[in-house]
C-alpha cells in the first residue's frame, strides 16, 4: 500500500486576498497604543429633597403640592408639608389631620414601582403629565382623523 503523506490528506486552501489578509492581521495584532476611552458620564441624580414631595390625603385623595400651596387656607406656594402646623392644618376637602396624609414623592417623578420603570416601551418612565399629553393627544388625533373622513366623497 502506498504511503500517504499528511499534506495530501488536508484540503488545499487558497491564500486570502490582500485586503482580507490585512484585515485579519489588524485583528490579530494587539493594540500597541492605548487610546483614552471616554466613559459616558452617569446622569446626575437629582437630590431627593423631602420638602419638594407631594402628600396625598388617604381619606379623600386630595394632593398637597408645596409648589402650589392652598389659596383657600392662605398657605403660600413653596411651603413644604413639614412646615405645616400638625395641630391646626386640616385637609381642605375632608378635614382630616396631617396623619392622614402619605408621601407620594416629587411632582416630576414617574409613577409606579421603581423595578417596573424599564418595561412598557419606555412609557412607564413618563411622568403623569407626559402620560396625559400622550393619551389625550392621541384622542384628539383620532377625532381629527375621524372628522376628516367626512371630507371624502
Amino acid at each position: 500500500m502506498p504511503a500517504v503523506s499528511e499534506e495530501q490528506d488536508q484540503p488545499q486552501i487558497a491564500p486570502p486576498e490582500p485586503a482580507v489578509a490585512e484585515a485579519m492581521a489588524a485583528e490579530a495584532e494587539p493594540a500597541t497604543e492605548a487610546e483614552p476611552v471616554a466613559l459616558p458620564e452617569a446622569p446626575a441624580e437629582p437630590t431627593d429633597d423631602p420638602d419638594d414631595h407631594r402628600f396625598e390625603c388617604r381619606s379623600c385623595g386630595f394632593v398637597y403640592d408645596p409648589g402650589e400651596g392652598i389659596k383657600k387656607l392662605a398657605i403660600e406656594a413653596g411651603t413644604p408639608f413639614s412646615a405645616l402646623d400638625p395641630a391646626s392644618f386640616r385637609c381642605p376637602v375632608c378635614r382630616s389631620g396631617t396623619k392622614a396624609f402619605k408621601d407620594i414623592g416629587p411632582r416630576n417623578k414617574p409613577s409606579g414601582f421603581e423595578e417596573n420603570l424599564g418595561y412598557g416601551l419606555g412609557v412607564n418612565q413618563l411622568t403623569p403629565g407626559q402620560k396625559n399629553v400622550l393619551i389625550f393627544g392621541g384622542f384628539a388625533l383620532a377625532i381629527a382623523f375621524f372628522l376628516s373622513l367626512y371630507s371624502l366623497r
